[in-house]
């Protein structure tokens, strides 16, 4: 992310000041608590995707930093609203808002959060942006639920995951793109683009993080943790797909009655790499980076555009 980060430095500070100012409250408790989140903010990847398509579609404006703000307020929601969905007392290396101020409070933090981020928005009159984003919230609940439903029966098809994972992930990012084009360009066309490009980029984001669950040598140890939460990521799918009916029916035992045994959780992980799921799951990745890119060349040559190629190369590249 060096070009784009060499690119947007003025930019990104501006939006840091900005996104600071958004969240302050005049509750001591609630202003104490933005102030931990932001401290433990993430890359800013969001926020990066939002100003580079708004400088590749024209000059960066007042409604960019709000949509760039918009996102990283939507985003912080969500990940407040999960850790209490998933009980979970960890997030990027520290304790979790649930962990530390527990359900009610995440909760409210959350709502806190997308109030912010929806008036924001209104006070500039930045509609289009608002019903860019508010789809992307609809999406990311109903991938969500579809997820759960689904993960009740382990009744997760190829065609399935790609839904899940396009509402529930890529939605977002797909928003996000789009928010940023439209604030320079105000061009239906061109966020429409941009709009793909983010759920490309989106999916194959994804598609890594499912990656990282079985372990290569450029990733470390796997984690086995989907398989634990009785997620079915595409390599699983796909060895579903392969292996005989009654091995199929062994592997879902496990991951249904056994996914907190160590020894069974190696035994479905090696079953995924004998298969091929691990080189599966990596091809569909790199298919939908490339579409990414390809949506990308649909513009003149820039530094721009070569500063979100890189951040598509960067999704698939990570090593975390």
């Amino acid at each position: 992310m060096n070009i784009a980060k060499r690119i947007l430095g003025d930019e990104l500070a501006v939006f840091e000041s900005k996104f600071r100012a958004s969240v302050k409250s005049n509750v001591p408790l609630l202003d104490r608590i933005m102030q931990y989140i932001v401290k433990r903010k993430g890359k800013q990847l969001r926020p990066m995707f939002v100003l580079l398509c708004a400088r590749l579609a024209g000059e960066i404006n007042d409604a960019t930093y709000r949509a760039a703000s918009l996102v990283e307020l939507l985003h912080t929601a969500s990940l407040v609203h999960d850790d209490v969905v998933d009980n979970s007392y960890e997030r990027r290396g520290f304790f979790s808002t649930y962990a530390l101020w527990k359900s009610k409070i995440s909760v409210l933090v959350g709502d806190y959060l997308l109030s912010k981020g929806l008036l924001l928005s209104l006070s500039g009159k930045d509609y289009r942006i608002l019903h860019l984003l508010s789809d992307a919230v609809r999406q990311m609940s109903e991938g969500e639920l579809l997820q759960i439903e689904k993960a009740r029966g382990l009744n997760v098809n190829e065609e399935v995951y790609f839904e899940i994972i396009k509402t529930k992930t890529a939605s977002l990012l797909a928003s996000a793109c789009a928010a940023g084009a439209w604030s320079t360009s105000e061009n239906e066309e061109i966020t429409e683009k941009m709009r793909q490009f983010g759920e490309y980029t989106g999916i194959a984001f994804q598609i890594k993080d499912d990656l990282f669950d079985y372990g290569t040598d450029s990733i470390g140890k796997p984690t086995g943790n989907d398989i634990k939460e009785k997620k079915l990521t595409l390599p699983l799918i796909y060895t579903l797909q392969q292996v005989s009916r009654s091995r199929r029916r062994e592997l879902v035992y496990i991951i249904k009655n056994q996914n907190r045994r160590k020894d069974k959780v190696k035994h479905v992980i090696d079953e995924v790499k004998e298969a091929g799921g691990i080189e599966y799951g990596r091809q569909k990745m790199m298919e939908y980076r490339d579409k990414a890119i390809a949506v990308l060349h649909e513009f003149p040559a820039s530094e721009i555009r070569d500063a979100l190629e890189e951040m598509v190369n960067y999704t698939t590249d990570r090593k975390h």
